[in-house]
């Protein structure tokens, strides 16, 4: 397959981003997000939220009212949708792919932007991925212990394969990206529903109640409910997930947004009817404290073989978690690439316009993960991340005053306490991450830094190929 260097590397000013076919329309923009969004988190996180409001004594706060639950999932979802609309100004005012990256360069410094498009490029999506698809090969082992048993550690080889099927059907084209992208998540999305309806179709009913009580105000405003709360964004994270590829979108003003708020919006309905179909369907002292709620659920929906149905339906899920985040995270390093001559070899792309260096360099460095255990770098690698969309949010404001002038095809809804509202949940959020986790905290900013000395060596020597450029007679330029 051969590669193509952008046309504005040389040796001199940043440089200018190659052409990029615009072919993404609003449904595959719109299934990036959903199939983003719709990771391991809405399977797992579940029974810690029930655990979280139980008692020292073992009993339960809820006591069959499931209200702080749902709650929980509802103001998630609001969070995450305010965070939508924000990066959907974002993205149409400065509508170039790289996400915060772009963003954070244009309204901060270079150098913000650098060091947090230099996390995203090694570790900030390479985690993630090497997590879903280490899930993909255990849960994939238990719904058929035949495959399971061919070979030892068969999960971590089903893990690997998933990672190179993904990379290898993203390095075909842009449009085949977006074609399989929104054929994954519309299985996912099927399969979801199909689980929500034979749930709610089922005779297995628990006595729970939706409806809110009196007591169940406190529990909104306790302790559990916040630190339960975390769980739930976490579940909620990639609702930014079309703003990566903003580049590659067609007509960005129009589909940007509309496939922001859409796939968000789908997703919290998405995620309450589960949620709702989970808690009708299972005790809640069968859930409480467990991970594997999909398992647990899927026996009283499904019956003796659910469990096995509800790791299957969790597999599928994932192979379209995986594909959306190889898909955007190397649009981080093209972007990259494209502006600092010492890592133009990022931004090199096959002639249909996919960025191929760094969807490899991506799928080595996911590679290398999955050999360790990739759920501990993403417990510190989640807090940065956080934070960059923090800032980013908060950066809508920034502009409005200092570019007011500036073209917006989309204005935030509700500005200014659409970004207002995400900066104080997102910063009680975060406060509490770094309390439970400083450590992994300390370990994050410190990345962070590394990425300051490596943005002023990549800056200056941009400076310095564009002053021997100006040096050099024109004919041998």
């Amino acid at each position: 397959m051969p590669l193509t260097p952008s046309p504005g590397i040389v040796a001199g000013d940043l440089v200018k981003d190659r052409p990029t076919p615009q072919t993404v329309s609003t449904w595959p923009a719109a299934a990036l997000v959903i199939s983003n969004m719709i990771g391991i988190g809405i399977f797992t996180s579940l029974g810690y939220q029930i655990a979280a409001f139980q008692q020292p004594d073992g009993t339960s706060q809820l006591a069959g009212g499931v209200f702080p639950i749902m709650m929980l999932w509802l103001v998630g979802g609001g969070l995450a949708l305010c965070g939508a609309l924000c990066y959907a100004e974002l993205a149409t005012a400065l509508p170039r792919s790289g996400g915060e990256y772009n963003f954070l360069s244009r309204i901060y410094h270079p150098a913000v932007g650098f060091c947090t498009g230099l996390c995203s490029t090694t570790i900030g999506f390479a985690a993630p991925i090497a997590v879903s698809a280490v899930f993909f090969g255990d849960y994939f082992c238990r719904a058929f212990p035949d495959v399971a048993a061919l070979t030892p550690n068969m999960s971590r080889w089903l893990a690997f394969g998933l990672v190179t099927l993904a990379t290898v059907a993203h390095l075909r084209s842009i449009r085949f990206s977006g074609v399989f992208q929104a054929l994954t998540t519309a299985v996912t999305v099927i399969l979801i529903l199909s689980f929500v309806v034979w749930g709610f179709g089922g005779v297995h009913a628990q006595p729970v109640t939706f409806l809110p009580r009196t007591a169940d105000g406190p529990l909104i405003l306790s302790t559990s409910f916040g630190s339960s709360l975390i769980w739930v964004m976490y579940s909620y994270s990639g609702w930014n997930a079309a703003s990566y590829i903003a580049g590659e979108v067609r007509n960005p003003g129009r589909t940007l947004p509309r496939a922001l708020i859409f796939g968000t919006s789908f997703v919290i309905l998405l995620y309450a009817a589960i949620t709702a179909s989970f808690l009708y369907t299972t005790p809640m002292s069968a859930l409480s404290g467990k991970p594997e709620v999909a398992d647990l659920a899927g026996g009283y929906i499904f019956g003796p073989t659910g469990a096995r149905i509800g790791n299957a339906l969790i597999c599928v899920g994932l192979v379209a978690n995986v594909s959306a985040m190889m898909w955007i995270g190397s649009r981080v390093a093209q972007a990259i690439g494209s502006h600092y001559r010492v890592l133009s070899l990022f931004a090199w792309t096959t002639p249909r316009g996919v960025p191929s260096v760094s969807l490899i360099f991506q799928y080595l460095i996911t590679a290398v993960l999955l050999m360790f255990d990739p759920a501990k770098i993403v417990t510190y690698v989640e807090s940065v991340l956080f934070f960059w969309s923090l800032l980013a949010v908060v950066g809508v404001i920034v502009l409005r005053f200092r570019e007011p002038d500036l073209p917006r095809p989309y204005r935030t809804w509700g500005y200014p306490v659409t970004p207002i509202l995400f900066a104080i949940i997102a910063t009680v959020c975060l406060v509490q991450t770094c309390q439970r986790h400083p450590h992994e905290t300390i370990v994050g900013a410190i990345t962070v830094l590394v990425g300051l000395p490596i943005y002023w060596y990549a800056s200056r020597s941009t400076r310095e190929d564009s002053l021997l450029r100006s040096t050099l007679p024109e004919q041998l330029l």
